[in-house]
């Protein structure tokens, strides 16, 4: 077990604290061996059973981005139908994608129907391979964020819409759509807080039984 200093303990807490979710990014391009840094921290991650669900599709091809655009344009458009008044308001004016401009786009299935692991701690919880894939999302975010890239994680989206425009398989279930880039600005303050739409806890409530 290494013996992590002082001075690195301090560094990864301002990590955490700098790990945002970018919206907005400059469309420089981003180097190749930089990005595999990054996903190979996916190699790193837990995984109920040692199953590894996670499977990823990098999105190039500008039919792809087009359609995912799309998707997220009518999902936004019925999410806002959800609020009104000053909400409405408000919702309206935020930026909820980067995909327009991010020059790195992922989406992140788990494979359900994965033989690896021989279901292993999932028979139980079969949903632990869904949050297998998430901690591995979190290593690779912050992996971004040490390279100084920023990661946006697209959520207003129709995940069967999207199953069908990438022709992935029917086992796969969409965790995530990552837009990848270097920001236009680097802040600690989540956007959502900065316009008022919701504060960040600064307490931990924990039960005891």
């Amino acid at each position: 077990m290494p013996d992590f200093s002082n001075q690195f303990r301090q560094e990864f807490t301002q990590l955490l604290r700098w790990r945002r979710d970018v919206r907005r990014f400059r469309t420089d391009p981003v180097e190749g061996g930089i990005i595999d840094r990054c996903l190979a921290t996916f190699n790193l991650a837990p995984s109920v059973g040692l199953s590894e669900p996670w499977r990823i599709v990098r999105i190039t091809s500008q039919a792809a981005r087009d359609a995912a655009i799309s998707n997220f344009e009518a999902a936004n458009a019925d999410a806002l139908k959800g609020y009104s008044g000053e909400k409405a308001q408000l919702y309206s004016g935020l930026k909820l994608s980067g995909m327009h401009d991010a020059p790195v786009q992922f989406a992140v299935f788990c494979d359900d129907e994965t033989p690896k692991g021989q279901g292993l701690g999932a028979a139980t919880m079969p949903e632990t391979r869904r949050y297998s894939v998430v901690a591995a999302i979190t290593q690779f975010w912050l992996a971004a964020r040490v390279e100084g890239l920023g990661v946006g994680w697209v959520s207003i989206l129709d995940p069967a819409r999207l199953t069908r425009d990438l022709d992935v398989p029917a086992g796969w279930s969409l965790i995530a759509y990552l837009c990848v880039g270097w920001p236009e600005e680097n802040k600690t303050i989540p956007t959502l807080q900065q316009v008022g739409w919701e504060t960040r806890s600064t307490t931990l409530n924990i039960l005891e039984r």
